[in-house]
């Protein structure tokens, strides 16, 4: 055990945020705080690292551990470049190296007593270097920055001029170069895209120290942790196991709660109903009986009822009328923001009753491909139709179809003239908008109220196509599941971009990946886009895949498939063969058409009668002429092969 956490209360005013707090932490334990908005999750961390004092209890933490923590905001303001800021976090291997070149120098020309002592010194000081990664701590400095998303030419770019999300990276960068015993990061993957993300799942799995993290990346915390810890109404409950496990663990604890908490309730009504009969007999023994009863279901420790998370919110999304099979069909799409093509020629065909995800990296388009779709914005070239009675319902993620200048209420009743207040009042207290909420200003509104609200509009609408940019940011976890949950019963059609891997594999039926320009299609949820990611690119995208190296999966990788995606993917992975024999051949040929022209040239050098006393030209250009003939002499071969 490197860390402890004993009975830990926290309280500001006469809130009390955190009562009777206990974990411990092993040495190589991946940890998860979770928890609703508010819990307390980031207030823990503090107390963890002595930021914030607890009222009671005690944080215990091993000798010589080291902590490194990484905080929602950070101080990034360093005067450095990024490899050189990186660099600092291997300041100590710096020290250490500098020391070992002065003890070289120390042993030169000193005496076999005088040398013990500075070799022994020497020794340990290089087995040191050794164990800290000294003689391949560059390598690790490159590869940290390229996991998270900078490129060589990124090394000499001063701090200075990076976005806040950049630096938050740097600064998360040289926070794992250090190698603490103990990794605290809350939310750090708020400023990384997919790729990043990936990079530090794979990181952190393997680190060799402990991990705590706070993040509603849920897919995130799935993948790297081996114990969630929960924190609800102050109160913490350990799970040993990932995400997955904890949230079917939780559902079964929370549902044996409730089990003995209804039959205690059944228990005690029983017990009063017998009490009331008793009494009702009116007679001596039977009042003494009564009262024997009553002391003893005083003395009953009542069970509390356990809560529901956001058992008040319920959300259900139905399609006013049905769509058409067909529901959008999009052919040669294109746009470009002056000399910057974000795509084009890509086609788009979605039918009724699916559920597409759009993922891609940072600035590729996908949100540019929501605006076009929903006729937000003027597309460059290519057409987009909907289908019969398709009728579309936009989530914006800047909220723009609100009014920030109105109320809740004043919102809803303006955009649903015929729906009376009761109505309107119902539909927001699904949302969590009650009492007087319902009064208060948009623009006074955090984003995840407002987030909540623009789907209280959405659920109202007469959509059966719903374009959705981002849904969950600014949700909690609770919320993003009950999202979820009335996504995954909606009967229409969706469409939606979203950075949330867990909310995708939970939701999506189908996945189109924007990369490299090019539309991708997985017929799965995240878990299958994952395993199929290269795969699928490389079959789909055969002339793109090649020029990146990426090979295509022969039948032995791709067995257990049903025979109709054997037959789909074979037929791809010919084409794809086909399309890269095809190139060879017009490589080749074109090779053999310019040797054919140079062996030309040679002979018009040694045929020209001017010539015919230069014997050292006449030597070096039939030297050429015979290497050129055994050039094409190959080439052909080679295009004969192609041939066959």
């Amino acid at each position: 055990m490197i860390l402890a956490c004993q009975n830990i209360s926290k309280s500001f005013g006469e809130t009390e945020v955190l009562k009777d707090i206990n974990f411990h932490i092993e040495k190589q334990d991946k940890c998860a705080i979770v928890g609703i908005n508010g819990a307390g999750k980031t207030t823990l961390l503090r107390v963890i690292l002595g930021e914030e004092e607890a009222d009671s209890g005690n944080v215990v933490i091993s000798r010589d551990i080291r902590t490194g923590y990484l905080a929602q905001t950070q101080d990034t303001e360093l005067d450095n470049t990024i490899y050189g800021a990186m660099q600092e976090a291997k300041k100590y291997i710096l020290e250490m190296e500098v020391r070992i070149r002065e003890l070289e120098k120390e042993m030169e020309g000193k005496s076999e007593e005088e040398l013990a002592p500075i070799l022994e010194a020497y020794n340990r000081l290089t087995t040191q270097y050794d164990r800290e990664n000294g003689y391949a701590y560059e390598s690790e400095i490159t590869g940290v920055i390229a996991g998270l998303g900078f490129g060589k030419e990124d090394y000499d770019r001063p701090i200075a001029s990076l976005s806040g999300g950049q630096k938050m990276r740097v600064a998360l960068g040289r926070l794992l170069l250090s190698h603490p015993d103990i990794v605290i990061l809350d939310e750090p993957t708020n400023h990384l895209d997919m790729d990043s993300i990936r990079w530090l799942e794979g990181y952190l799995a393997s680190y060799p120290g402990a991990v705590i993290v706070v993040s509603h990346d849920r897919y995130f915390i799935d993948k790297i942790t081996n114990k969630i810890i929960e924190i609800d109404q102050g109160i913490s409950q350990v799970y040993n196991g990932s995400y997955s496990y904890y949230s079917e663990e939780k559902e079964k604890r929370r549902q044996a709660l409730m089990n003995a908490y209804l039959k205690q309730q059944d228990e005690i009504a029983h017990e009063e109903a017998v009490i009331t009969k008793l009494k009702q007999f009116n007679r001596e023994k039977s009042i003494k009986r009564a009262e024997s009863r009553e002391k003893k279901l005083d003395k009953i420790e009542r069970l509390d009822k356990p809560t529901e998370e956001r058992s008040d919110m319920r959300l259900k999304l139905e399609p006013v009328c049905e769509s058409g099979e067909d529901v959008l069909m999009v052919e040669g799409l294109k746009k470009a923001y002056g000399d910057n093509l974000l795509f084009e020629n890509l086609d788009i065909d979605i039918k009724r009753g699916e559920h597409v995800a759009l993922i891609g990296g940072n600035g590729t388009g996908k949100t540019t491909i929501l605006k076009l779709v929903a006729r937000k914005l003027a597309k460059d070239a290519g057409t987009v139709s909907l289908g019969s009675r398709v009728r579309i319902g936009y989530f914006d993620q800047e909220h723009h179809d609100l009014d920030v200048n109105k109320t809740i209420f004043d919102e809803m009743s303006d955009s649903f003239p015929d729906m009376n207040n009761t109505r309107i009042r119902n539909v927001l207290a699904a949302f969590l908008f009650t009492g007087e909420d319902v009064f208060k200003k948009i623009k006074d509104l955090s984003g995840g109220e407002r987030g909540r609200l623009s789907l209280a509009k959405l659920m109202l609408s007469p959509a059966n196509l719903l374009i959705l940019d981002e849904p969950t940011n600014h949700l909690d976890i609770p919320s993003k599941e009950i999202l979820e949950s009335a996504l995954r019963d909606y009967t229409g059609t969706v469409l939606y971009v979203s950075h949330d891997r867990y909310f995708i594999n939970k939701t999506a039926t189908r996945i189109l990946e924007l990369r490299e320009k090019v539309l991708t299609n997985y017929k799965g949820n995240y878990d299958y886009y994952e395993e199929k990611r290269d795969e699928l690119f490389s079959v789909q995208h055969a002339e793109l895949s090649v020029d990146a190296g990426i090979s295509i999966a022969t039948s032995s990788e791709i067995s257990g498939k049903s025979e109709a995606r054997l037959e789909y993917e074979a037929k791809k992975a010919s084409y794809a063969e086909e399309r890269k024999r095809a190139n060879a051949i017009k490589r080749v040929e074109s090779a053999i058409e310019k040797t054919e022209a140079e062996i030309s040239e040679l002979e018009e050098t040694m045929n020209d009668p001017a010539n015919g006393t230069n014997v050292s030209l006449l030597l070096e250009t039939s030297k050429k002429k015979e290497e050129a003939e055994a050039k094409l002499e190959e080439l052909y071969a080679e295009w004969e092969e192609l041939q066959e």
